[in-house]
């Protein structure tokens, strides 16, 4: 394994994205006689990175560009180029070519790591038009079933995709969560225990995708609501929004509310590392998820990364992420983020109770998951 690199790649995560650089990447890069690749979409090269691992620019546009196209040829020049000894495959757009470049070759391994429904999302989410979705589906399931049959192993990042997805055989699967991957040299957080009292300022986060589907506008009514209670209640939004009317949607409530909102990329992608400096900034983490199908069965990864750094959290009442907790002093429940009765009960919670007394939980790092990682590499010696 160590004389031919590692390639792992995307098309419209970027080369700093935290699932593909933070947590693979670094993982794979600590060995210092394994060279890592990593492409996707542009950015900039992540600060600190190590030295063996490297990244390459697959995508520069959106998600609805024809560069996408041009992304499918950089990726088989890599694949030329490197010879990897296993790759990676972050994204099912790229999984026939990988099948392409498996069948021209011996020994030609790789692991497909499945972040999302893919097949449900595009069926629900209705970013394209009906029919567009129906073959979309249809295609992107037979690519990733083909897939699973080849891949030396298939990844999930959530548990429930064990039972939805019809590929996936227990045999031929392994669950890696995306859990918290601290930053090197990182300082252990300390847990924010008691927040500030209502008559002072209180920092609210909602942080990673900018969408509807994600509570965007339900985090902008909670918190105008929470200041009639809590005066110095305020919004900081980080991530990135994909929807233009959204975003102008979410610009203008802004601009009408000057001073109680602000907001950090929107257009733009935000490197990680600046969502996990708002995570430390914050008081609180809001994750106003609406039920949803292609959703309501996941952990998100802003939930891990809010209870790693010890920020309370107020969550919808989604039984699965409140036994995930299991402990009512790290989160408080919200059964309605546009509710002023709602309201009203989680600032009370918010303002009585101690959390965190046992600490921050182990089980959000990612340490358990790059063990599993190394056990699948290690066995392709």
């Amino acid at each position: 394994m160590a004389s031919s690199p590692l390639l792992l790649a995307s098309v419209l995560k970027p080369v700093d994205d935290t699932r593909m650089f933070e947590k693979f990447g670094r993982t794979l890069a600590s060995r210092p006689d394994l060279e890592v690749h990593i492409a996707g979409r542009r950015a900039p090269h992540p600060r600190n990175a190590p030295s063996n691992l490297h990244t390459h620019e697959l995508l520069d546009g959106s998600r609805l560009s024809w560069r996408r196209l041009a992304a499918q040829w950089r990726y088989w020049k890599l694949l030329r180029t490197l010879q990897p000894a296993l790759v990676v495959v972050h994204a099912p757009e790229l999984l026939p070519l990988t099948l392409l470049w498996q069948r021209f070759g011996r020994r030609r391994r790789f692991l497909y790591d499945v972040r999302e429904n893919y097949a449900l999302n595009i069926l629900t989410q209705q970013v394209y038009p009906h029919l567009v979705r129906q073959v979309l589906a249809k295609l992107v399931r037979w690519a990733e079933t083909k897939a699973a049959r080849q891949a030396y192993k298939v990844i999930l990042a959530e548990r429930s995709y064990a039972e939805e997805l019809p590929f996936a055989l227990p045999e031929r699967t392994m669950i890696l969560e995306n859990k918290y991957q601290p930053q090197p040299h990182e300082a252990a957080p300390q847990p924010k225990q008691r927040l500030p009292a209502p008559h002072e300022p209180l920092h609210l986060l909602y942080s990673g995708t900018i969408s509807e589907l994600n509570g965007v506008l339900e985090a902008l009514e909670f918190t105008r609501q929470l200041r009639t209670l809590w005066p110095g209640a305020h919004l900081t939004i980080v991530g990135f929004c994909q929807q233009p009317a959204l975003l102008t949607l979410l610009q203008a409530a802004i601009a009408n509310a000057p001073g109680v909102v602000t907001l950090i990329g929107g257009d733009q992608l935000v490197p990680h590392a600046d969502i996990i400096s708002a995570i430390r900034r914050a008081h609180v983490g809001l994750l106003p998820y609406r039920p949803h199908q292609s959703t309501w069965r996941c952990l998100p990864t802003k939930l891990f990364e809010y209870v790693a750094h010890g920020l309370p959290v107020i969550i919808p009442d989604n039984s699965l992420w409140i036994n995930y907790l299991q402990n009512d002093s790290i989160a408080v429940v919200c059964r309605d983020f546009t509710s002023m009765e709602a309201v009203q009960d989680v600032a009370t919670a918010l303002s009585k109770t101690r959390f965190y007394p046992h600490g921050i939980p182990a089980n959000v790092l990612w340490q358990s998951e790059a063990t599993k990682l190394w056990a699948i590499v290690d066995s392709l010696q």
